[in-house]
């Protein structure tokens, strides 16, 4: 966990800034009318990290073979196709084994049941454990000497320290620098989401 109070101010290569991603959805308008009501718009409630890209204050409620999660935020902008991100342990609770994918990766994703206050959704596939990955732009890439899908380790600091494998890095136009990695690795790793993380090649 970097301590630098002039890295905390604006990021330097290495280093990253890094986002917990708690579970959520990304809906398709076909499906906020069924959840919500025919005609159903969504209702912004503050923006996150990515340019564009905020959370809803409508929620949902999740359910699998093995339990429910209730209160799971959607976000926007709307989804050419529905997606839930999870957290292994949220999977554990719901009784599914979605695969770790890349963000609109869903073809043989795990099924799962959306339960809005309108109506329910149930989806054939479309619930995946997120990767963790580096959204970056080109100008960022060429700083970090990294490139698009490439297979990085993130060194955390900190008390409960350690490597993280595996890291894609993203590389568009329109992103953000940022990190982003799920609750599970946030909690093994110490990580609140107000830190920075180093990139190792």
């Amino acid at each position: 966990m970097l301590q630098d109070t002039a890295l905390q101010s604006k990021p330097l290569a290495p280093y990253v800034p890094v986002s917990v991603s708690a579970r959520h959805v990304h809906l398709q308008q076909e499906h906020v009318d069924i959840l919500f009501g025919k005609g159903y718009q969504l209702t912004k409630d503050r923006d996150i990290s990515q340019p564009g890209q905020y959370a809803c204050q409508e929620t949902v409620t999740l359910m699998g073979p093995g339990g429910k999660i209730s209160n799971v935020r959607a976000l926007g902008p709307l989804r050419k196709q529905t997606q839930v991100e999870v957290a292994r342990s949220d999977a554990r609770v719901l009784g599914i084994s979605p695969p770790v994918r890349h963000s609109g990766d869903l073809k043989g994703s795990a099924p799962i049941v959306i339960i809005g206050p309108k109506g329910t959704v149930r989806l054939k596939e479309g619930c995946i454990i997120a990767d963790r990955h580096i959204h970056m732009t080109p100008q960022d890439a060429q700083a970090y000497g990294v490139y698009n899908s490439q297979k990085v380790s993130v060194l955390v600091e900190g008390e409960k320290g350690g490597i993280m494998n595996q890291v894609t890095i993203r590389v568009r136009d329109d992103y953000a620098l940022d990190m982003h990695i799920d609750t599970d690795d946030a909690n093994a790793f110490g990580l609140t989401g107000n830190e920075y993380v180093k990139i190792i090649l």
